[in-house]
């Protein structure tokens, strides 16, 4: 075999990887879609931007045990005879070598109601399943933890990580910036 015919098994070899890399991808819903799994259909939906001061990062970072990627924080809030019925927040995020974007959703008073998948790149063993999710539901801040109630997936250790992450993120962003104060 002359150097040629290796250069181009090698390229043809790679080209294959790739496709079959990209194949892996799965997007589940679109950003439309997504809000209509979040909300019910009667439930206007507003973006709210949040420029959290840096003390206000700080705490919600010691909150979250997480830190924030960014000081804009975007929430979409469901909105019913101009009462808010909840927040949902977007978030994307590398689990071990390719992205992964949740939705996440808080009830009114800030309790986690649902997580969704939107998309995941990674293989598809690495996804925790739907099940995983709904033990993530309506736990307080501190029972978003591996040391609590909810254990990591065999085998999808890091995504399940990365979702438990965005799950407090959200809550703690909540109890910081939304929580209405006590009187």
């Amino acid at each position: 075999m002359n150097i040629f015919s290796l250069i181009r098994s090698s390229i043809a070899l790679i080209a294959l990887l790739t496709a079959a890399s990209s194949a892996l991808a799965t997007v589940y819903y679109s950003k439309a879609e997504a809000l209509k799994l979040a909300f019910a259909e009667d439930v206007s939906v507003e973006v709210l931007s949040l420029f959290p001061t840096p003390e206000q990062v700080l705490e919600i970072e010691r909150l979250a045990k997480v830190k924030l990627d960014s000081s804009l924080i975007s929430l979409h809030v469901g909105k019913k005879q101009g009462q808010i019925v909840g927040y949902a927040m977007i978030e994307s995020h590398t689990v071990r070598t390719q992205p992964e974007t949740l939705l996440l959703v808080l009830n009114a008073d800030g309790r986690l109601r649902n997580v969704y998948t939107l998309a995941f790149h990674e293989p598809t063993e690495y996804q925790p399943p739907e099940r995983w999710f709904a033990l993530l539901t309506n736990r307080s801040l501190e029972e978003l933890s591996f040391d609590k109630e909810v254990q990591a997936v065999a085998g999808a250790t890091l995504s399940s990580r990365a979702a438990l992450n965005s799950a407090r993120k959200l809550v703690a962003i909540f109890e910081v910036l939304l929580k209405p104060a006590k009187p």
